[in-house]
């Protein structure tokens, strides 16, 4: 219950889906957590699910300045930064590479990847000081590809290379770096891509089938494993882009 005791995590993206059930896991394994979100209404639901001591902050972390802001208050508020999960992911639009404008691109890369550049810019002599953890949420697209999705998988490439190039890094000064790839996990933003394509009621039902262990998981599978990875049980796991996907990616079918 107290595996993440007195420990500060921050996670963007953390109001909303796998986001906001980690931010529910870490909490209740004893951390004191910050959680980002897009909008204050989103923000203050979580602040009133959490409760107290946690924090809830309003940001956007493709932006630099936001990103300062909230690790700025983070350290003012609790002292400390301990772990920072880089969870804030855009997945639309989901169109062939042809189709893809330069604004959706740069918006997507602005998103799912140079967020991470920012967080750790400014999280870095925090996390150096704690001898602390990166996370990032990555995705199973980025080992497989995905049909009309290439610039949403190609981010997720870039977030594993950075993964594994940061934890060689920051080994020397304690600091692990890993990422989680989930497949299919039924959030907000999963039910907006496939409410996108031509037949949504064919992608729904094959949502459910791509996984041996035969369902579509909710978040709370995704943050389990998080949990794990930033707790002292995974301390000696680093540069790790870890599937969580019930054996998905052994053939996006289900084992019946």
């Amino acid at each position: 219950m107290n595996r993440l005791k007195d420990k500060v995590i921050l996670i963007s993206g953390g109001t909303a889906g796998i986001g906001l059930a980690c931010a529910q896991a870490y909490a209740k394994a004893g951390a004191q957590v910050v959680f980002i979100g897009l909008d204050q209404a989103s923000v203050a639901a979580t602040g009133e699910l959490l409760g107290a001591p946690h924090l809830g902050i309003c940001a956007d972390f493709s932006q630099e300045e936001d990103v300062k802001a909230a690790i700025d208050q983070t350290v003012a508020t609790f002292g400390r930064l301990d772990a920072i999960h880089n969870n804030a992911g855009l997945a639309s639009p989901s169109k062939p590479l042809h189709d893809t404008t330069e604004q959706e691109w740069t918006r997507l890369f602005d998103v799912n990847v140079k967020s991470i550049l920012l967080t750790t810019r400014y999280g870095f002599p925090h996390l150096k000081a704690s001898r602390g953890c990166i996370l990032n949420t990555s995705s199973l697209v980025a080992e497989i590809g995905q049909e009309n999705h290439a610039a949403y998988a190609a981010t997720k490439g870039a977030v594993n290379a950075l993964t594994k190039s940061m934890a060689i890094d920051y080994a020397a000064l304690g600091i692990r770096v890993n990422s989680v790839m989930p497949a299919a996990v039924m959030t907000p933003m999963l039910q907006q891509w496939a409410s996108e394509q031509a037949e949504p009621e064919q992608v729904f039902g094959f949502l459910k089938d791509i996984h041996l262990l035969g369902y579509c998981p909710e978040g709370d599978v995704i943050a389990d494993t998080c949990l794990f990875l930033l707790s002292d049980s995974a301390r000696f796991i680093t540069g790790v882009n870890l599937p969580v996907s019930g054996g998905a990616e052994l053939g996006y079918r289900r084992n019946s």
